[in-house]
């Protein structure tokens, strides 16, 4: 089977993104470029964004060495309620339509940190971050955090841009109540643990990743050099079509989320995605980022005409998000307590 998979992901279709440069003067290029991949798929490229290779292999690195903890260590920081720490693996099931069983993944969350005592209970992704113990892993929290804060200024410049594109003020997404507070998630993702799952069969329904498109605003992407992510650009044809997006070393992937889609006014994409594990270890870190908590998220005025009114109606984040996560994830209460 490994075999099998090997050869199909040696002969399947490769989508051809466009890539944009961070640090191009000639910012009308740039956002051509964006708007032409965020009418089409959705997906694009991000590179000279400002993060060193350097740094971003140490996080790499460093993504390893949790990973490789014994389970019994990595369950002690389990994620709680304010989805902070790890997910194990089947923990979320992204496509219960065509997945036997969850993804075969294992994650670890990082959001904003949040001192306790700030804490408001009607704001369920702000709140303290769970970390190993530093004598675990020493030097880990300082990384994560420098990482988690770069990505954030990536995210921001890649927002600019949207806006622009979707005919908006530059600094539209700057806003407060948008990206000056947002709800940042650093997740670190490891693919290809052993078992049932190491290896993906569509057939069978085993996946890596099962098919579904990101919650927020926008995801920024840093992966290794294993194959695995597929996107879908048409979901709704039969049969769907997928096709492989390949590592770009130094590069972020960047997708537009379903809430971008709402705010467009679905004039933008928010596209299928998955990933296949061809039974190699894969591992990858997804950088969501979505506004805060009390963002209201209706259609853009530069989306809506009389002859394309508003497709959806006003919702807040907080409720927005609360909501997938809870499609999508397990009960805390399904695990035992450690």
């Amino acid at each position: 089977m490994e075999n099998q998979m090997i050869d199909s992901a040696q002969t399947a279709k490769f989508s051809a993104l466009n890539c944009i440069d961070l640090s191009s003067p000639d910012i009308h290029h740039s956002v051509s470029l964006l708007k032409q991949a965020c009418l089409d798929c959705g997906f694009f490229y991000v590179v000279n964004h400002g993060i060193s290779q350097e740094f971003m292999d140490n996080v790499f690195a460093q993504s390893k060495r949790f990973f490789n903890l014994p389970e019994s260590e990595k369950m002690k920081i389990l994620r709680n309620e304010k989805h902070r720490g790890y997910t194990p693996v089947l923990d979320e099931h992204l496509d219960p339509e065509n997945q036997v069983h969850g993804d075969y993944k294992e994650g670890y969350y990082i959001g904003v940190e949040v001192p306790k005592d700030e804490i408001e209970a009607e704001k369920p992704f702000y709140g303290p971050n769970v970390w190993p113990e530093p004598d675990t892993l020493p030097g880990w929290r300082e990384t994560m955090e420098k990482f988690h804060q770069e990505a954030l200024q990536v995210a921001r410049a890649v927002a600019r841009i949207i806006a622009l594109a979707l005919d908006l003020d530059i600094d539209f997404f700057d806003k407060p109540e948008m990206l000056g507070e947002p709800i940042a998630t650093l997740r670190l993702l490891h693919y290809g643990v052993s078992g049932i799952g190491h290896t993906s069969d569509p057939s069978k329904g085993l996946f890596g990743a099962g098919a579904h498109s990101d919650y927020g605003l926008i995801t920024l992407l840093a992966t290794d050099e294993v194959l695995g992510l597929q996107i879908c650009k048409d979901k709704d044809a039969k049969p769907q079509k997928w096709e492989y997006v390949s590592p770009l070393k130094g590069a972020f992937i960047v997708n537009l989320g379903d809430m971008l889609e709402r705010w467009s006014n679905c004039i933008f994409k928010s596209t299928l995605h998955r990933v296949l594990g061809n039974g190699q270890e894969r591992y990858s870190i997804a950088y969501f980022v979505e506004p805060s908590h009390e963002c209201l998220v209706e259609c853009l005025p530069t989306c809506k005409s009389e002859k394309n009114p508003p497709k959806f109606p006003p919702i807040l984040c907080r409720d927005y998000l609360s909501q997938r996560y809870m499609d999508t994830h397990a009960d805390l209460n399904t695990y035992s307590k450690h």
